[in-house]
Order: C-alpha cells, then structure tokens, then sequence
C-alpha cells in the first residue's frame, strides 16, 4: 500500500515538527486519510525493534479500524490492544482505549513509550487525555507527542497549546475538493424571517440555547417554508436534517410525512436497536429524510447523502463543519449503482453559515470563542446579502464565478486537476489523444478513466482480481478514485520501477501483443505500452463495466 503525495508531505512534515519539538499537531479533514497517515508516522517511528508506540482513540470502532489500517500500511509490524476487553502491550504499536487507560492502575502498569500519537486531538486538553499525556512524559520525557484531528478549534474554545507547541501540517477541505476526494457544498442561505430573532438568542456553556432557539423556528409555517424549499432545490436526494430539540425533530419528521416524504427521527434517547432500525430505513428502506437531534453531527457516514438541512444555529465553527460534512462523502458505484454525485446541496435556515462563512478553519492553539459574524457580500443582481463563502443567490440564482486568485473562500482550492494528474505516484496516459480515455499502471494493477453520455468513469483491476467500477461522475472525483485504487495494490518499489519504463523502448514482447495499428508508434516507452496491453487485455470488461452503469443511472433515474 503506498500513500498519496498529499499524505506523504503531511507525514514527512510532521516527522520534521516531532524531531524539532517532540510533539505536533497536524490537520486534516474527513476524508483525507488521517488513520492511514497516523499510520505511517508511527510506522516511522518504530524502526528500532525495541520502540514502542501507544495509539490512543476514545471509541471501539475506531480502535479497531485504526489497528486494521496500521498493519496494512506496515505490514509485519507486532500490534497489541489495551480497551476493557483486552490488556497487552506485547506488540510494538498499541491502540488503547482513553476511558479504559486513564485509570490509574491501568497507567501504573504502561511501559515506557517512544511515541504518543492521539486521533481525534482536539480532545487532547480533556483530563483523561492529559492524565496519559502526562504519565508518559514521567517515564520518558523525550518521548514525542504527535496527534491529527480535523477540528482542532475546540467547542468550548480551550486551547491546545499545553500539549502541541506547532502544527506541522494542514490539509484543508479546498485541497480534498479539488483533488477529487470530496465533493463541494452548494450552499443556500434561506431566511424565513427568523435571522434578526437567531442572533440574539443567548449562549450556554456549552452552545446556543437550543429551547431558545426552538421557539423560534419549530412553527409550522417555517416548517412548511422548510419543505417548500427542499422540494424546489433538493428533493430527490437523501437528506439529513440537524433541529434544535427533540420536540421541534419531531415535528419537522410529522410535517415531511404530512407533505408525503417518507422521514424517520433520531435523537439520543433512542434505544440502541430503534436507532439501527429508523437508519436501516433511511439508508436502506423507503425514508429519503432522516432528522435528528445532535447525534449524526460526528462518526456517521452515509455517502449518498446529497443534501443537509440547518435548522439549528452553531456557535462554534466545528459543529458546523462538522453537520455539513455529513453530505460531503464520494459514493462508491459498486455500494450505490445508479446513484451519482457532484456535490451536495446546504440549505441554511438559520444563521450558522452567516456566522462562520467558510468551512476552512485557521488552527488557533492558543484556544478563543467565536463572536461576530463572518464576512458577507451583496448580490449584483437582486442586492441580497449573502455569505461570502455562498457561490449561488438563495433570492435570485446569480452564479458567482470562482475566482482562484481570492483568497479565504470555500471555493478558493490550492490544488487543480492538473496537480493532481503531475502529483500521482502514476503516469497517467491519453490513451488514444482524444483526452476521454486515460489509465495508469504498476506491476500489480492498473486504472483508469472513461467518458461516455456525459459522465466519467474509473474502473480498476489488479492480478486475480477482476476489474470492477470505482467511481462514476465528476473527472476529478474518477481520476481520485482510480489513483487511490492503484496506491492501493502497489508499492512504493514497484511505481518506482513503472517510472524507470518512461526513458525505456517497449519490450519485443510487448510489440507482439499490441495491436498493428499501435506498433508504428517509434515514440512509444515501454511504460506507455504496458498502459496501452491493460486497457487491451481488458476492454471488453471496461466496456461492460461502463456501460452496465449507465443503465443503472437510466433506470435510478
């Protein structure tokens, strides 16, 4: 397995920080990888036999997921766990639970480590986190601390720099969009004439007063406001709806219902078996609305989901990331036939896009509370005062152009197509210079991107195992997927072989099996003709593959 580019910088800058300053954080969004980059740089760390590392996380499955992905990327590599149902520390990387570790007997008992890494580090600063933080600098004090989060900002505005003196790193969600990895929100700012009421309703320690907030916008005109605007912009996608409480949920689920939109509800005090069963209908069953109270806000992830609902101010910037997220997922072809997305629709009621603006976060270690609204601008054509991150009028329609030279908005991406194209481990090449054809290749596996009816398509297959669709849509989105198949099946050794073929003539047997058309081609490189045998060998599956999506997409249409 090898990494992408992206996530070989973040792992090398941040093995740079930990050896200057024995801790660091780095930065990166959903999406981008963090466990399989956590991965590496504990990796890195435990080339001496005798290191040994501790992996902390603060829930099952994630302990779990983050084992499986770690022996991948070091394969061979002694692992361990430390959670309530198992205490060993036999292996040189061990992923430990934070409530079942922090207890003091549990701490007594820990050996001494060489390297602390924490996902999710914007927990950090809690005291079960510092308990461990600071037993493992008594017994080694040179040991380095290293964590990754996506939302380093905390809720509560406490600071971090206690336990991470620099950010190494910081993958932003413009480089994920523009790379292909996520999709981009096409936000709507929608007042019901409910903002001025919004923005003066008082903070708890904890967020807005949400009863506050619920007296405002659980009425039933807004409600049916709320439908009439889903219908118009989103209604024939998978939708998830963030309330105030759970009253107000309620009553939003019974009005979709009412209005003929199947909708199921989901708050915290819900029995573990009624919450799988109302997402099972939502994700599988007829429910094209699931609407909740504070509990899909992290760690749920349903790709199709192509459209989120605010019906709920943020006072802090994370939870908003954090809702709009929940819709920003690429959809696997293979999971999801038929289904197909470009981006996913916002719809904003409340006032949490006003606030915040952009999604893009500036890492502040020192810890402050939001206050203020963020940075607004008027529509040329109807004067309506929109977000600056907003790339659509919600009033009129206007259409701003993306302007890559502005810096601090959403669209504003550091990354291009082309980088990505120059940036693989691969080459990629025009098979047949008509720019709707292009595939890589390694020693174990090739991919590639077809167009056809107006949709890309990446298919991937590798040594016995069968080529099968990886994505269909946006050109980035294919390209990102077929990029991260082939890092998938191959090694760093072997792309660094496949390179060597660029400066090298094709192989007598390579002449012999490529079609006579092909052959007269005296610049081709034996790396191009290995390129051009994958797609001959296994046209007739690309063929089918392709266009065994495009009847699913007719028939989900």
């Amino acid at each position: 397995m090898m990494l992408r580019p992206r996530q070989s910088l973040l792992v090398e800058r941040t093995l740079s920080a930990l050896d200057e300053h024995g801790n660091t954080l780095a930065v990166a969004p959903t999406g981008s990888g963090k466990t399989i980059m956590l991965s590496a740089v504990t990796g890195s760390y435990l080339v001496e036999p005798d290191a040994k590392a501790c992996i902390l996380a603060h829930r099952t499955e994630l302990t779990g997921q983050n084992r499986a992905k770690f022996e991948r990327v070091n394969p061979g590599m002694q692992t361990s766990v430390f959670d309530a149902n198992e205490k060993s520390w036999h292996g040189q990387a061990t992923f430990a639970m934070v409530q079942t570790l922090s207890r003091l007997p549990h701490l007594e008992q820990m050996p001494t480590l060489d390297l602390l890494v924490i996902d999710e580090a914007h927990h950090a600063s809690s005291p079960s986190y510092r308990a461990i933080i600071d037993a493992v600098r008594t017994r080694n004090p040179k040991a380095g601390i290293c964590g990754l989060t996506a939302t380093p900002n905390r809720g509560d505005g406490k600071g971090l720099r206690d336990v991470f003196s620099n950010v190494a790193d910081q993958i932003t969600l413009g480089e994920m969009i523009a790379a292909g990895h996520l999709v981009s929100p096409r936000t709507f700012v929608i007042d019901v004439g409910v903002q001025e009421a919004l923005k003066n309703v008082r903070k708890t320690a904890m967020d807005f007063d949400m009863d506050e907030v619920a007296s405002i916008l659980d009425k039933r005109l807004i409600t049916e406001a709320v439908i009439k605007h889903w219908k118009e912009k989103a209604s024939t996608r998978k939708t998830i709806i963030f309330c105030s409480t759970v009253a107000h949920a309620q009553n939003v689920c019974d009005a979709f219902v009412a209005s003929g939109v199947q909708a199921v509800l989901i708050y915290g005090d819900l029995s573990d078996g009624e919450r799988k069963a109302r997402l099972a209908e939502y994700e599988t069953g007829r429910a094209q609305v699931v609407v909740n109270v504070a509990v899909l806000t992290e760690g749920y992830d349903y790709t199709p989901t192509g459209c989120v609902v605010l019906l709920r101010p943020s006072s802090y910037k994370s939870t908003f990331i954090q809702m709009v997220g929940r819709g920003l997922r690429t959809v696997d072809p293979h999971e999801f036939p038929g289904v197909i997305k470009s981006d996913c629709i916002v719809l904003d009621f409340g006032t949490a896009s006003l606030m915040h603006g952009s999604l893009e976060q500036e890492v502040n270690l020192e810890g402050h509370l939001h206050d203020g609204d963020a940075p607004t601008k008027d529509c040329p054509d109807c004067g309506a005062i929109v977000p600056l991150a907003c790339m659509e009028c919600p009033l009129c329609g206007y259409v701003w152009q993306r302007q890559p030279q502005e810096f601090g908005v959403l669209s504003d991406f550091i990354m291009s197509e082309i980088d990505l194209l120059k940036r693989s481990n691969f080459r990629w090449c025009d098979l047949f210079g008509s720019d709707d054809a292009l595939m890589a290749t390694g020693f174990n596996a090739w991919g590639g991107i077809f167009f056809l009816n107006g949709r890309w398509h990446a298919v991937g297959g590798a040594k016995d195992v069968q080529p099968h669709l990886l994505a269909v849509g946006e050109r980035t989105v294919c390209m990102a997927k077929a990029d991260d198949w082939l890092n998938d099946q191959e090694t760093a050794d072997s792309a660094h072989k496949t390179r060597r073929w660029l400066n090298e003539p094709p192989t007598q047997k390579q002449l012999q099996y490529l079609p006579q058309a092909m052959r007269a081609d005296f610049g081709m490189t034996r790396y191009q003709a290995s390129t051009l045998l994958s797609f001959h060998f296994n046209k007739s599956s690309i063929q089918r593959l392709v266009m065994a999506a495009n009847d699913a997409y007719r028939e989900a249409a």
